[in-house]
């Protein structure tokens, strides 16, 4: 018997949601009209703006425990627009927001710009991208539907692309060109996704169309290419080969949006695809294969992190190893036990896991920026004497490392933990080594940075640049949040499942 279509109507605070995705538009468009030399003041006022109205909304949603929704023009769907703002949408939202603050902060320095001087490209292009990245962001957490999920990450990309060659240097354009590569060969798989499954259900409203979804061939192959496309512009290995060169090349600023937010884009869609979009379509063989990826992440791309003589490959790899445990959410949530309570948990530490790692990532590329700012370069044999240098930076860089691997009280702990916590429950042990092995092998390559910055210079030490303190002090802002979020047990981590369902549909399996 067909399910009984149960259609949204806007809520009374639904307008918020608009709100969110107009702001950084409109800025976007102010800088535009006003010029290059406003750009960066445009962002300063619209950016916290934006933060606002993400804990805004995500209030209403944690104290209603209902999602927020906006019927876009009165529409209903299929042939309306949709948006949503459930647990997920508005945790991400508002960790995202921070963290494209403190950036912010942090790009002063190298992106600032005045109005009584010339206008130049750098500063407009990088403050331009950085509010689209924040417009797209949201309507990626908010949309929908897969079609508008689809154009927000188009959006996405394309603002992240110039951010990689800001610089003009041969290597940096090679790597976003790299990059978009790799992107358009995702989007293409996800829009023929896309198409496959309208024409069978005749809607792309994630609502509708979990309502409607069944176990068959079309959808499956619907599935898996929009699954391959995402996997590209995630950097899941094998499919991260455009990241460690786009990363570890851009500016500190560039590189902390991309490792940060960016790659965080299409794993939300992931999430989104196999949670909420097609619910319990994910065989467990299949959930078990991304998982092996996962692990695969891990383990290779923490090996090839510990080889790397430059400080920003280094961390970009680890950006690699830390995507794997990502999906280890997955063949936890989807098992041969898929109740309830294991699915929430593994969901549950599947998004702790991606903001803990924004946030100790994003720390740790500023403190990579900082530390080559301060000695004109950043090789790992020839960083001795910069802790005494600079001691915030490099306390920035050594919690954002504790937050990796893995220590309490950090965020990375409490997602590792609860991940651990469904191995056991599942009586899936195998996943259970993976985890502790990835945190051994992160333990050794910050050890080693960490060791080598705090022993004696080979040479007598000389600072090229002086590094301002407000750079410092957003680093360590965005790493002392990642040790904060280990608290959140305490706190609201129930916001997670709201509008959630209960689990996946056994029914499809």
């Amino acid at each position: 018997m067909p399910a009984t279509t149960v259609l949204d109507a806007t809520t009374a605070d639904g307008a918020l949601l608009v709100l969110a995705i107009v702001l950084p538009v409109v800025g976007i468009l102010l800088s535009f009209v006003l010029g290059g030399r406003y750009a960066e003041r445009i962002a300063g006022v619209l950016l916290p703006a934006g933060f606002i109205v993400a804990c805004i909304i995500f209030l209403k949603v944690w104290q209603g425990g209902e999602p927020l929704i906006y019927i876009v023009g009165g529409w209903q769907p299929p042939l309306g627009i949709t948006l949503r703002a459930d647990g997920l949408s508005v945790a991400m939202m508002v960790a995202m927001a921070i963290v494209i603050c403190l950036i912010g902060v942090f790009a002063h320095a190298n992106f600032g710009s005045r109005a009584a001087s010339v206008e130049t490209r750098a500063p407009l292009v990088f403050w331009v991208m950085l509010m689209a990245i924040s417009g797209a962001m949201n309507m990626i957490f908010l949309g929908g539907d897969l079609f508008t999920l689809y154009v927000a990450l188009e959006l996405l990309t394309f603002a992240a692309v110039p951010l990689v060659c800001l610089d003009g240097r041969v290597e940096t354009l090679q790597a976003a060109l790299r990059y978009l590569l790799f992107a358009l060969l995702g989007s293409i798989l996800y829009l023929v996704g896309t198409a496959l499954l309208y024409g069978s259900y005749g809607t792309l409203d994630i609502v509708l169309m979990s309502q409607r979804v069944r176990l068959e061939p079309a959808t499956l192959a619907a599935a898996t290419l929009m699954t391959l496309g995402l996997f590209a512009k995630t950097a899941l290995f094998p499919l991260h080969l455009w990241l460690p060169p786009a990363h570890a090349g851009a500016p500190a600023a560039a590189s902390a949006v991309l490792s940060a937010v960016v790659v965080k884009g299409s794993f939300f869609l992931i999430v989104r695809l196999w949670f909420d979009a097609l619910p319990g379509l994910l065989s467990v063989a299949a959930s078990q294969l991304i998982g092996v990826l996962g692990a695969s992440a891990i383990i290779c791309g923490n090996i090839v992190a510990l080889r790397q003589k430059r400080l920003k490959l280094l961390i970009a790899y680890s950006t690699v190893a830390q995507i794997g445990y990502l999906f280890l959410m997955f063949p936890l949530a989807f098992s041969a036990d898929p109740s309830p309570h294991h699915y929430g948990d593994a969901l549950t530490a599947g998004m702790l896991q991606t903001i803990s790692h924004a946030t100790a990532k994003a720390a740790m590329f500023m403190a990579a920026g900082l530390i080559y700012a301060a000695l004109g370069h950043d090789r790992i044999s020839e960083l001795g004497g910069i802790a005494r240098a600079l001691p915030m930076t490099m306390f920035a860089f050594g919690l954002g490392g504790l937050c990796l691997i893995g220590l309490p009280p950090t965020g990375g702990f409490l997602a590792k933990w609860l991940l651990l916590e469904a191995t056991i429950a599942t009586a899936q042990w195998w996943w259970a080594i993976v985890i502790i092995a990835g945190g051994l092998l992160t333990s050794a390559y910050i050890y080693i940075v960490l060791s080598r910055t705090m022993g004696p210079p080979n040479a007598p030490l000389t600072l090229y640049a002086a590094v301002p303190k407000y750079q410092e002090v957003a680093a360590l802002g965005l790493a002392c949040l990642s040790v904060l979020l280990g608290l959140v047990a305490l706190g609201p981590i129930d916001v997670l499942q709201v509008g959630r369902p209960e689990a996946p549909m056994a029914g499809l399996r």
